[in-house]
Parts: structure tokens; C-alpha cells; sequence
């Protein structure tokens, strides 16, 4: 059995939730997740090397790399084949949640 997922932190919703081919017919439609956007946002838009953009998001390095790479295929795709991109859902919280960091020595006296 899998590990549960963990929520992906963003920042805020997305502006838009729909994209496609204005001059011609849509061939379809493909779906991104608003972590992958996120994804796309932080790092080829603000331009946050995948390091800082996974602390922002609250992953891993690695699984900021898997989320970024799915996010970069599903709009080529939608790019190369016209077709309507649409964003919405995943698995994800909105605002950074606040990590609870145990202070103190050892043991669990004062």
C-alpha cells in the first residue's frame, strides 16, 4: 500500500482556469493540478532554483523535480497538439503551514 500523499503548499489560487487554441478547434483537453502549476510558476517564472522552490512547497527535492517535470510534459502537450489546458485540483493546501520544531535538551524535562 502507498504512502499517503502530503499536501503540496502554494501560494495562491490559480488566476486563470482554462487555456487553449484560440485560432482553431481544441484537439482535446488535458489537465494540470494546481501544485503543478505552482511548480511551473516558481521555477520558470519567478526562477527559484529547485532547491528553494521545494522548501517554499514544503517537499522534497526529488519529488519537487517529479512534480516540475509532469508539469513541463502536460504543457507541452497541450501546446504541440492544441490542446485546452485546464487547471484545478491535486493535492494541495493554500498559505505555508507552520512546521512545529521541538526547542529544548534532551530528554522531556524543562
Amino acid at each position: 500500500m502507498p504512502r499517503p500523499k502530503k499536501p503540496r503548499c502554494v501560494t495562491a489560487p490559480p488566476l486563470i482556469s482554462a487555456y487553449g487554441p484560440q485560432d482553431a478547434p481544441s484537439n482535446g483537453e488535458i489537465s494540470l493540478s494546481v501544485e503543478e502549476l505552482e511548480a511551473i510558476r516558481l521555477s520558470d517564472f519567478e526562477g527559484l532554483d529547485q532547491e528553494r522552490a521545494a522548501e517554499m512547497m514544503e517537499v522534497s527535492r526529488q519529488t519537487y523535480g517529479r512534480i516540475l517535470g509532469r508539469a513541463r510534459s502536460i504543457l507541452a502537450e497541450a501546446v504541440v497538439t492544441g490542446k485546452t489546458l485546464t487547471i484545478g485540483g491535486g493535492h494541495y493546501t493554500m498559505g505555508r503551514r507552520r512546521r512545529r520544531r521541538f526547542r529544548g535538551g534532551r530528554g522531556g524535562g524543562s
